[in-house]
C-alpha cells in the first residue's frame, strides 16, 4: 500500500522547469510518506509529472514505482495504490496473449491490462485501489479509484488548467495557489452531515475526489468522468438454500483472496461476528501452511468499571475474545488506550484525513493503529458487514425504515443547537439534507413489482452503502495508513455487495435476527456463542475522566479558539451543555457518536481551522 501524487498540463513543458518540478514532487511525497514509508520516487515528463511512496507489501525487491512500459516506442506510466486480488487470473490471461512479466507485483498487470484491454480494462479488476496512468502518445492521463471508494483519490485544478492529484488533501496543498477554503457547502458538510461528506466531495471548495466506480480521463481535448460500476437492482431468483451457500462461497473466498502477501498479515479481533468470520477463515488458511495467525483487539482503561450497556451497545468485548482466541489458538494482543492519550489523538485524527473526524472513534483507532504498525504492514478488519447485510437498528426499525432521511442522523436538532441562529438560518441545514438525501436516493432504479417497504428497505441499503459504509472506509484506511499499515475490508467485495445487495430482506432477517443470512452461512467457523450474540459496535469509554478532558479543552476553545469558529458558534449554548449530563444512549451521528463526541467535534473543528489555516467564504 502506497500513496500517489502529481500534476498535468497539456500545455507545459515540465522538462524546461525539471528542478522546480522535482522540488514539488518532493515536497507532495513529504506530506504523504506515512502511507508509504520504505521508499518514494517520482518521474518529470513534458506534460505530467507523477510522485509515490511506497509501503513494500507485495515483489519487495521489484516493485518500485512510477512504473513504465514502452510499446511500439510509446511510453505507459503508472502510480498506483491498493492491492489487486484476482491479479493471478489477470496475469495468467495477459500471459496467454503473450505479455511477459519481469516483476511480480501487481502494478505490472494492471499496465499490462490497460495496454491491452484499454481505458475500460478496470471493469475485470477486483481490489482496493487508487491510481494514476499517463499514456504519453496520447498525452492523455488518467485517475481510478474502486468500487466502493476503499482507497482515496482527491483531485483539484489550478486556474491554468493544470490537474492536481494526490492521495490525501494535504498533499494538493502545497500546489502553489491551492488554497484550503471552505464556503456554504463545506459548512453545509461540516455541520449538517459531518463527519460524513458527499460521495465525490472533498469538503474544501474545489476540491473533488474520483467518485466510487469511476474513473477521470483528461487530456488536451478535455477531460471526462467515466463510471465503470454502479450498484443495480435485479430480481433475486435463488432459493434460502442456494443463497446461504452462494453467501458462504463469496465471504471464504473474498477473505482467502485477501490474504496474499509479502509480508506477515494479522486481524482485528473484537469478539463480534465479522471480525471473528475473518479471523476463523484467516487462521484455517495460515495453519495450512504451518502459520499461526495473529489478532488484536482493542479497549480503554477501566472500561470494565464504568461500561454502561445501552440499545447500541449491549455488552462488553473481552469475554467473546477471550473464548474466539481459545476457539482459533490465535497470538493475541489486547491493546488498551488511556483517557489522555485518546484526547490527545483527536488532534492527529485531523490530520491523518484532513477534516473533522468521528472524533474518538477515529482517535482511538488511530492510537491502535499505531501500535499494531510496529509488528505488521496487513490487517484484515471485519468493516463493512452491517452496511451489507443488514446489521444496523434503522435496516429494521419501522420508524427509521421509513424515516425517508438519513436515518442515522434522523435527529438533527443537536447540531442546530450549537450554530448562531443567523447561521443555520444561512445554511438551511434540513433543506440542505432533504435534497441531497433526494439526490442519492434517485440514483437507485427500483423494481416495479417492489411494495413500499420493499424499496424503502432497498433505499436504506443503498444509502448506507454509499454514505455510511464510506464514512467507515475513510476511517479505516486513514487511521491504518497514518502509520503505514495497509487495513483490507473482505466484507466490501463488489461480488458480495452485487449479490446481498439484492436478496430479500426476509432472508437477511430470519427469526427477528439482524444479519441473520451472514449467520447461517457462516455456520461452523464461529462458536455459536459468538455466531449469534447481539450485534456490538466498536467499543467507546464510558469513564467520566474522558468527559472531563473534553469539557476542560472545549472551554479552553470558548475562551482562547480559533476566532473562526467562534463566530459560527451559539457561546451560551455550548457553555450550558457543558455543564449538563452528557446522553449515551441518542447519538446525533451513527450509534456512538453522542454527548461526549460532540465537545471533541467541535474541538476538532477548532484544530482543524487553525491547523490548515481556513480561509471561509461566507
Amino acid at each position: 500500500m502506497c500513496s500517489i501524487a502529481g500534476f498535468y498540463n497539456s500545455s507545459e513543458n515540465y522538462i524546461k522547469k525539471q528542478e522546480y518540478c522535482s522540488s514539488l514532487l518532493t515536497v507532495m511525497n513529504n506530506h504523504l510518506k506515512h502511507r508509504g514509508p520504505d521508499a518514494q520516487e517520482f518521474v518529470v515528463l513534458p506534460k505530467c509529472c507523477m510522485a509515490h511512496t511506497r509501503l513494500s507489501i507485495r515483489d519487495l525487491k521489484t516493485g518500485n514505482q512510477p512504473m513504465m512500459k514502452s510499446v511500439c516506442g510509446n511510453q505507459i506510466y503508472i502510480v498506483y495504490n491498493g492491492e489487486i486480488y484476482n491479479s493471478d487470473e489477470l496475469k495468467t490471461e495477459l500471459i496467454s496473449l503473450g505479455y511477459e512479466f519481469s516483476t511480480t507485483s501487481d502494478t505490472e498487470v494492471l499496465l499490462h491490462a490497460f495496454i491491452h484491454f484499454g481505458p475500460d480494462f478496470i471493469e475485470r479488476v477486483n481490489g482496493i485501489f487508487a491510481f494514476s496512468i499517463y499514456d504519453t502518445a496520447n498525452e492523455t492521463i488518467y485517475l481510478y479509484r474502486d468500487h466502493f471508494g476503499i482507497k482515496p483519490l482527491y483531485y483539484t485544478t489550478a486556474g491554468d488548467d493544470t490537474l492536481i492529484f494526490a492521495s490525501e488533501m494535504k498533499a494538493l496543498f502545497q500546489y502553489p495557489g491551492i488554497i484550503p477554503t471552505i464556503d456554504r457547502d463545506g459548512l453545509c458538510q461540516i455541520f449538517g452531515i459531518g463527519p460524513s461528506k458527499i460521495p465525490g466531495s472533498g469538503v474544501f471548495k474545489n476540491i473533488l475526489e474520483v467518485k466510487p466506480g469511476h474513473y477521470i480521463k483528461m487530456s488536451k481535448y478535455g477531460s471526462k468522468d467515466i463510471t465503470y460500476y454502479r450498484i443495480k437492482s435485479t430480481p433475486h431468483t435463488d432459493s434460502y438454500e442456494e443463497t446461504i451457500e452462494k453467501t458462504a462461497y463469496l465471504v471464504k473466498d473474498s477473505i482467502t483472496r485477501q490474504i496474499v502477501s509479502d509480508v506477515p498479515v494479522c486481524t482485528f479481533l473484537s469478539g463480534g461476528i465479522d471480525s471473528s468470520i475473518v479471523s476463523s477463515i484467516c487462521s484455517g488458511c495460515l495453519k495450512a501452511k504451518g502459520v499461526r495467525l495473529d489478532t488484536f483487539s482493542f479497549d480503554f482503561t477501566d472500561n470494565s468499571k464504568y461500561f454502561k450497556s445501552n440499545s447500541f451497545q449491549p455488552e462488553q468485548d473481552r469475554p467473546y475474545v477471550e473464548l474466539m482466541c481459545d476457539y482459533l489458538n490465535t497470538k493475541h494482543t489486547y491493546l488498551t488506550c488511556n483517557m489522555e492519550d485518546m484526547a490527545d489523538m483527536l488532534y492527529e485524527s485531523v490530520i491523518s484525513r484532513d477534516l473533522p473526524t468521528m472524533a474518538d472513534v477515529d482517535s482511538s483507532l488511530l492510537y491502535f493503529c499505531k501500535q499494531v504498525a510496529n509488528t505488521h504492514k496487513v490487517v484484515l478488519t471485519g468493516e463493512c458487514a452491517d452496511e451489507i447485510f443488514g446489521g444496523y437498528p434503522w435496516f429494521y426499525r419501522e420508524e427509521l425504515v421509513n424515516s425517508h432521511t438519513f436515518p442515522w442522523m434522523k435527529d438533527i436538532s443537536p447540531r442546530l443547537d450549537i450554530l448562531k441562529n443567523e447561521l443555520t438560518e444561512y445554511l438551511n441545514l434540513p433543506e440542505y439534507i432533504e435534497n441531497l438525501y433526494a439526490s442519492i436516493v434517485s440514483e437507485i432504479n427500483m423494481l416495479p413489482e417492489e411494495t413500499p417497504i420493499q424499496r424503502n428497505r432497498r433505499k436504506i441499503g443503498y444509502i448506507n452503502i454509499r454514505m455510511f459504509m464510506q464514512t467507515l472506509l475513510d476511517r479505516m484506511d486513514r487511521t491504518s495508513m497514518y502509520s503505514g499499515l495497509e487495513a483490507r475490508v473482505p466484507f466490501a467485495d463488489p461480488r458480495i455487495v452485487d449479490y446481498v445487495f439484492n436478496v430479500p430482506w426476509e432472508y437477511k432477517f430470519r427469526n427477528n435476527t439482524e444479519k441473520s443470512l451472514l449467520r447461517e452461512a457462516m455456520r461452523g467457523y464461529v462458536p455459536d456463542e459468538i455466531l449469534f450474540r447481539k450485534k456490538s459496535p466498536y467499543p467507546k469509554s464510558y469513564n467520566p475522566l474522558y468527559e472531563e478532558i473534553l469539557c476542560k479543552r472545549m472551554k479552553d476553545v470558548l475562551h482562547n479558539g480559533n476566532g473562526k469558529l467562534l463566530e459560527l458558534l451559539d457561546i451560551p449554548a455550548i457553555e450550558e451543555f457543558l455543564e449538563s449530563p452528557k446522553d449515551y444512549g441518542k447519538p446525533w451521528f451513527g450509534q456512538l457518536m453522542a454527548g461526549p463526541q460532540m465537545i471533541a467535534y467541535l474541538i476538532q473543528i477548532d484544530y482543524w481551522i487553525t491547523k490548515y489555516n481556513i480561509r471561509l467564504e461566507l
